[in-house]
């Protein structure tokens, strides 16, 4: 299999693997929102907001490869982007599967007791690493020579599907998220917020909403103004829509983690704190940690 197919399909992993975490992500957020929320012990709450980081852990390590793709490779098809997807889908995973047996630790607990909680999140977790790490690492081959190949020159086709099915790995995210903040409005726990954080929920939203709308707009380009037909000038207004959308994903996400953080601490500073800490953190990781990496190695070509 070509560098092409090769990277259009762990794209097209980490799409499968977003769809499945975008359930529990959206979860975190939704279940403070919920009436019987507040009658988890105190433990539990803390507990909700861990396993809250490790989804957003998860779901920023599967969304980078497709931002870094288009920072550091340009769009071109390289070894490095392979490897890059690879490593970040398989670092995503532990992230994945802890949260899981948090979020049903979470529930059973609070149905069942402390003891079965921990039998039941502990079972969740055990099942999840053994077939997504260790049946992979049970059968896992070295490919290093299929990687070896010269690099050749993307083909514009090939950019331009790759770039689609990156918006298509990255808006899950946001469609789990912005779901989840228009419903919480109508909520009676969204009405007993303090002003604050209702304007902080709205701004989200708006940034979410507005990332929705970056990521479905290649599609719409290709098709109304292109018809289809692969052209330079779309896939570079493509590729600028796709990494911009990650801007305002970032500051719809951390907003709404104070939100969180308010509702299981009641302690409007952690809250902040909360959201300034996963605000630095993703946009550190989708965007500059790529620009600094592209400018590095660019620098290190014209010195050569």
């Amino acid at each position: 299999m070509d560098i092409e197919s090769r990277l259009k399909t762990a794209l097209d992993e980490s799409r499968l693997l977003i769809l499945g975490a975008q359930v529990l992500f959206g979860f975190q957020f939704e279940a403070v929102f919920q009436e019987r929320f507040p009658d988890i012990s105190e433990e539990s709450r803390m507990i909700h907001n861990a396993g809250l980081v490790l989804m957003l852990i998860s779901v920023s390590l599967l969304i980078a490869p497709s931002v870094f793709h288009q920072i550091i490779f340009r769009g071109e098809s390289r070894p490095g982007a392979i490897t890059t997807a690879t490593m970040l889908a398989g670092a995503s995973l532990l992230p994945l599967t802890v949260g899981l047996g948090i979020s049903a630790y979470v529930i059973f607990e609070h149905l069942f007791g402390r003891t079965f909680g921990i039998v039941v999140g502990s079972s969740f977790t055990a099942i999840g690493l053994a077939f997504l790490y260790g049946l992979g690492f049970a059968l896992r081959q070295d490919r290093k020579k299929q990687m070896d190949e010269k690099p050749k020159k993307t083909s514009l086709k090939s950019k331009i599907e790759q770039m689609l099915t990156e918006a298509r790995v990255i808006i899950p995210g946001g469609q789990a998220l912005l779901g989840f903040q228009l419903v919480a409005t109508l909520t009676k726990a969204f009405n007993e917020l303090p002003a604050l954080f209702k304007y902080i929920h709205c701004a989200g939203l708006c940034a979410v909403a507005f990332a929705v709308v970056l990521l479905m707009t290649p599609a719409a380009l290709h098709r109304l103004a292109y018809q289809g037909e692969d052209d330079p000038d779309f896939f570079k207004i493509g590729s600028r829509l796709v990494i911009a959308g990650s801007i305002p994903l970032a500051i719809g996400i951390s907003s709404d983690v104070a939100v969180v953080f308010f509702k299981t601490t009641q302690n409007t500073p952690i809250a902040l704190a909360a959201g300034a800490c996963a605000m630095i953190a993703l946009l550190g990781f989708w965007l500059a940690y790529p620009i600094w990496h592209r400018a590095r190695y660019a620098s290190h070509e014209v010195a050569a």
